[in-house]
């Protein structure tokens, strides 16, 4: 007996595989233990190719898994970037291009390497400037906001945290034309008072980390993502994507996590209880 295509896009939806990536570099271009090397990503990208997966955009499957909208593949898959770095482009696109995927940077605006004047914090490495952005767009690349200077928005005040999240949308949405309807949040982290602010902002949807299959059903200012870093092995990978195993993969992250909560939440509140003095 075989199943149905609606009872596959059934299943896919209620275990959808949401990758969060950042640079698409090795050694020596990178010391992050985030980055993954070309040679990585280009078997990555093989495995989903041929064990039938379908790259959709964050936005599409954030709408499919809040009921905003239906028909996505039998095998969806999101690939998401953070930060915006300029091998995004270089190495990425290419990448994708040659086994046919789409997927979604979420870029940090005040790093955009040719920002000028709205240039604001600290860039951690070679970032993509706005033809690259651009580019990307125009390939069918989704582009969606991660915030202005890349701060903890769970542990700044109402102006600046309503600034980040404003500044970047508009900034993104005049540079390109169209709507810029999703975001990350940095380093992944949020709280209710972010996600409200988010939704104020007019995003429709946005993503954290959590290390979780993202299902039917979630909050959509909180869409969960899984990991990839220079450390995932192959067979890892394909693990990850296939929903096995993510209790003992993310183990240490889980535990860190947790524990990172609960400081945060501390933080956060001494910080009100500062702001209001």
């Amino acid at each position: 007996m075989t199943r149905s295509d609606e009872e596959d896009r059934a299943v896919g939806l209620d275990r959808l595989p949401i990758l969060m990536y950042h640079e698409i570099a090795a050694p020596p271009d990178t010391a992050s233990r985030l980055a993954v090397s070309p040679g990585a990503f280009a078997r990555q990208l093989g495995y989903l190719r041929d064990a039938g997966f379908t790259a959709v955009t964050f936005t599409a499957a954030a709408a499919a898994l809040s009921g905003d909208a239906c028909g996505l593949p039998a095998r969806p898959i999101v690939l998401t970037f953070d930060d915006g770095f300029a091998d995004n482009h270089r190495e990425a696109l290419p990448l994708l291009a040659r086994y046919g995927f789409t997927a979604t940077v979420f870029v940090t605006t005040g790093w955009i390497a040719d920002a000028g004047p709205r240039s604001a914090g600290r860039r951690p490495g070679r970032m993509l400037c706005w033809s690259q952005i651009r580019e990307l767009a125009a390939a069918g690349v989704e582009i969606g906001a991660h915030s202005h200077s890349h701060p903890q928005l769970d542990q700044i005040g109402l102006s600046r945290l309503r600034d980040e999240l404003g500044t970047s949308r508009k900034l993104l949405e005049d540079g390109l034309g169209r709507a810029v309807p999703s975001m990350a949040y940095p380093f992944g982290y949020s709280n209710a008072r972010v996600r409200e602010m988010t939704r104020e902002a007019g995003y429709q949807y946005a993503c954290a980390v959590a290390n979780a299959i993202a299902r039917t059903g979630q909050d959509r200012f909180a869409v969960t993502r899984l990991t990839v870093r220079a450390s995932t092995r192959q067979a890892t990978f394909e693990q990850v994507v296939q929903g096995s195993n993510h209790s003992r993969i993310y183990l240490k992250d889980h535990a860190l996590t947790r524990g990172f909560a609960v400081a945060r939440r501390s933080r956060a509140a001494l910080g009100d209880v500062y702001r209001r003095a």
